[in-house]
């Protein structure tokens, strides 16, 4: 489910995390069997293609079986309820009563997909006799379930198709990278270490309320839970490190070596930090005063950031919780997800210019990242090395974290195209996205959705698998459209 690193990002050890776990029941109605012995064999092997392609995705699935009744589809609940399951998918390979369904859903307390695949594109009616008909006849209760799910509080969705039709299992397997979304978010433990960048508003979360909406552990952090482990980092470790970057970095001239160090060391005591916290996610800030330890540590961490970025661990600058879930997110869907924000427009171009400072996700870059050597890290204490890096062209989503005024979060998305022209050389990932618009109005309508300052920028075009993960995640999504220039809600 994920797109492969670049070569030299394979020298970095991946987090290793829970696999997506989707349950899996099949049925019919068992009064047809004595009528049409045939049956019964024909939609088992159905089930089974069904199993087995899902047995290829990225997932743990747990089969609880072909369900003929009512009383074997709760004894099938009990097994998925167990199983403690991110999605249970329902196969309805023929008719079934909703009342068979209901049962799962409800003891699950688990998001649900029923899917209804008929054996082929179409029927040979000259042929066909009623028993071969209901092998076709999975649509048939699928407005039955979706009445009786509304009716019960269920939120209800389908994917109808036909067995092979490669369209229909794209739209499954956007439903099981949207469970990998939330099996990640809902066992994360996302580390917060210093405190707000002064001033900025839209950056304070509530964090009750992550763990209330994504069941996410917040672990709040001070920066001398780092600085010790820092001070315990060895110069063996320093020179392995300063190794590993160079594998990783283009070291432009202007780094200095005294700065190289200290980021190397900074970076071992990261990795040791995100190791005994077991930390899937970082959003961090710490002012600092005249140059001492900690502005040191603040201004030191963008190498140790970037590279646990690069493994799955996501780690966001100015104190971003949100920002971070979103990268957490985007990286759980294969689609990179790096730290930005708006840099300026170019008119003469059409393209909005993207990028940050800080922590980027290597895996999106073009070319060879290069470690530039920063006097000044602009609006913020501190000084040392920074990485840089245009992204690779192509489709981009990006994706962010917002809230409404009652609280609630929405996933937020707008899709564009990352095309080639000049960059900054600031020591920032930078990109040139075209919208398909007016970089402008793209700015305006963008703004109006409840994003915040910053979010993740992912390679290709994910909206689609974000609007998934936020229906399962029981949010919102909203979509600015660069066709259609305007707001959508899903």
């Amino acid at each position: 489910m994920t797109d492969p690193l670049p070569a030299s990002l394979r020298l970095l050890e991946p987090k290793q995390r829970r696999r997506t776990r989707i349950g899996l029941v099949s049925g019919g109605l068992g009064a047809y069997w004595p009528q049409f012995p045939e049956l019964l064999p024909l939609l088992q092997s159905s089930a089974r293609y069904v199993t087995e392609r899902f047995g290829r995705l990225d997932a743990d699935v747990v089969d609880a079986g072909f369900v003929s009744d009512a009383s074997e589809a709760r004894v099938a609940a009990e097994k998925l309820r167990v199983a403690d399951c991110d999605l249970i998918v329902i196969f309805l390979a023929t008719y079934l009563t909703s009342s068979m369904v209901l049962p799962i859903a409800q003891k699950a307390q688990t998001p649900v997909l029923v899917i209804d695949l008929q054996p082929s594109e179409a029927m040979d009616h000259a042929s066909f006799d009623t028993g071969k008909w209901l092998a076709y006849c999975g649509q048939c209760p699928v407005p039955e379930v979706a009445n009786v799910f509304r009716r019960a509080g269920i939120p209800f969705r389908s994917v109808s198709g036909h067995l092979r039709q490669e369209a229909a299992w794209q739209r499954i397997t956007r439903w099981v990278y949207a469970a990998g979304v939330r099996a990640t978010l809902r066992t994360a433990r996302h580390g917060l270490m210093g405190h707000l960048y002064p001033g900025m508003l839209d950056v304070s979360t509530d964090l009750t309320s992550v763990s209330t909406t994504f069941g996410s552990h917040v672990e709040v952090l001070e920066f001398d839970d780092l600085r010790v482990r820092v001070d315990a980092v060895t110069d063996a470790q320093i020179r392995d490190r300063r190794h590993l970057a160079s594998e990783l970095f283009h070291l432009d001239d202007s780094v200095n070596d005294e700065d190289f160090t200290w980021g190397a060391k900074v970076s071992v005591g990261l990795d040791r930090l995100v190791a005994d916290f077991d930390l899937d996610s970082v959003a961090y800030y710490h002012r600092g005063l005249a140059g001492e330890q900690h502005e040191r540590l603040g201004a030191g961490m963008i190498l140790g950031a970037s590279l646990l970025t690069a493994r799955g661990i996501p780690m966001a600058g100015e104190y971003e919780l949100r920002t971070s879930i979103a990268m957490l997110a985007s990286q759980a869907i294969g689609a990179g997800g790096s730290f930005t924000e708006i840099q300026a427009l170019n008119f003469f171009d059409g393209v909005v210019e993207m990028g940050h400072d800080g922590p980027a996700h290597l895996a999106v870059s073009a070319r060879e990242p290069l470690l530039r050597g920063l006097g000044v890290y602009h609006g913020k204490r501190g000084w040392g090395v920074s990485v840089e890096f245009d992204v690779r062209p192509g489709p981009v989503t990006t994706f962010g974290v917002g809230q409404d005024p009652d609280g609630s979060y929405i996933f937020i998305t707008a899709e564009g195209e990352v095309v080639p022209g000049p960059l900054l050389a600031i020591g920032n990932t930078t990109s040139r996205v075209d919208f398909g618009i007016d970089p402008g109005v793209w700015v305006d309508e963008w703004s109006q959705t409840g994003i915040g300052h910053h979010w993740a920028l992912s390679l290709g075009h994910r909206a689609a698998d974000f609007g998934a993960a936020a229906s399962l995640l029981g949010i919102e999504h909203r979509h600015v459209s660069f066709t259609s220039h305007s707001l959508e809600r899903p």
